[in-house]
């Protein structure tokens, strides 16, 4: 049991008068949960430790970037030497170059790739160079899909399944909204139907193809072969949002897995050692259309700074060392194994979904296939369930509509803990 969270509480109502809601993106408040949120000072292997000096199982790891887990030799030696030559000049540097010949032999889809700084920015610039290239102007994206927060994306769907977008969030021009649609995720019909409508006038479909952001979605068998011939049957661009996937889900991501190529690859922390950086890569025809090959314009002070290519080419380096992939999904399996197992012998209904090395664990006894049946879960079982794991120094999301990670730092030992502290936990929430 945790030592209490005192510190926490004081450094939280401190922020809050200086930060909106005292945090730097709206998950981090523990709103959800109905509580108020940690402050973690420093992180090792698959462990961190809050103000008050309490330990944690990390399941969060950055929201997936932390592959290798805290503070991993590698990375920490690669910032080091970096930070003695320098973190930031404005100009080329070798190492973009290093890291960008890493991604395009890994990930089949991409033949030239752009670094930006984040995921939002991955998303934006993708979208834009669909336009851009198709001459067409709408978008169609998916329910509980979640793709950073420019305008065209903070949407959600209008009265019918055919209807515009309208925004999801106040200062985003109905304008904007108004050239995106919503899909049903796994629901191939709805896609042919809006085509078949529109598809004329649709520059580019976005998706993740194993949704994160609603919690942890698979696609159905024969749905993202779909999508592609779909898209390819109209001329529109084909964009997967691989920030949360790519390289977490297999070494060359969600598409190697699945089988499937796609125009537009977007890209994110992972490939910069967990730091502040995105990507994004496609063909060289499409990418030689962005500034200053072509005149789509995008740019970015500190893309590619040799930081976050610093800690990057080290973790890319280590995923490609033999059987990675391999412990990561047998430590991944063994959660989830036996977390399913510790519900069902206390009798209270679950669904796991879970791909590679992230998961969801959803309050229901529904199949979780779209945003619809994510949102069916229980959420007071999840918030009782969530503290009980969390004061017995066992940190998930707090949100049932996030994914969990595992890093190749995790060992059997944290697996069995967890699924120990979870059998107390599913036994609170058993009568709820």
């Amino acid at each position: 049991m945790n030592k209490g969270y005192e510190l926490s509480q004081k450094l939280f109502a401190e922020a809050k008068e200086y930060i909106p809601g005292g945090v730097n993106s709206p998950v981090r408040a523990f709103t959800s949960v109905d509580t108020s949120p940690v402050f973690i000072d420093h992180g090792l292997g698959s462990k961190f430790f809050d103000v008050d000096g309490n330990e944690y199982i990390d399941y969060v790891l950055s929201w997936g970037p932390l592959i290798l887990g805290h503070c991993h030799p590698s990375v920490v030696k690669s910032l080091e030497a970096c930070i003695l030559k320098g973190t930031g000049f404005g100009t080329p540097t070798e190492i973009e170059t290093e890291v960008a010949k890493k991604i395009v032999n890994a990930i089949p889809s991409i033949e030239m790739v752009r670094m930006v700084n984040s995921g939002t920015e991955a998303t934006m610039s993708a979208l834009r160079l669909a336009r851009a290239y198709t001459n067409r102007d709408k978008i169609v994206k998916f329910e509980g899909c979640y793709h950073g927060h420019s305008d065209p994306l903070l949407i959600k769907a209008g009265s019918g399944a055919l209807t515009h977008g309208v925004p999801s969030s106040p200062g985003v021009p109905a304008s904007i909204a108004g050239n995106t649609i919503n899909a049903t995720y796994n629901d191939l019909e709805g896609i042919k139907k809006i085509f078949k409508e529109i598809g004329e006038e649709v520059a580019a479909v976005i998706i993740e193809p194993v949704a994160g952001n609603m919690g942890t979605v698979l696609p159905e068998p024969g749905f993202l072969e779909g999508i592609r011939e779909v898209t390819k049957e109209y001329g529109a661009l084909l964009i997967f949002d691989e920030v949360m996937t790519g390289y977490r889900v297999a070494f060359g991501g969600a598409q190697c897995l699945y089988n499937i190529k796609p125009d537009i690859t977007c890209l994110g922390k992972i490939i910069g050692g967990g730091l502040p950086v995105g990507a994004y890569g496609g063909s060289k025809e499409i990418m030689s259309k962005i500034s200053p090959s072509g005149s789509v314009y995008q740019a970015g002070t500190l893309s590619g700074n040799p930081l976050a290519m610093s800690a990057g080419l080290a973790i890319l380096n280590e995923l490609e060392k033999e059987g990675v992939y391999e412990k990561l999904n047998t430590l991944t399996t063994s959660l989830t194994d036996g977390l399913k197992n510790a519900a069902n012998k206390v009798g209270v209904p679950v669904t796991i979904n879970k791909v590679g090395a992230m998961f969801t664990l959803f309050f229901t006894d529904e199949k979780v296939n779209n945003f619809t049946t994510a949102t069916s879960s229980n959420l007071e079982k999840f918030n009782v369930f969530f503290k009980h794991m969390l004061s017995n120094g066992i940190y998930f999301a707090p949100s049932q509509f996030e994914s969990a990670f595992l890093s190749t730092a995790h060992t059997q030992e944290n697996i069995n803990y967890t699924i120990q502290i979870s059998e107390e936990a599913f036994n609170k929430v058993k009568n709820i």
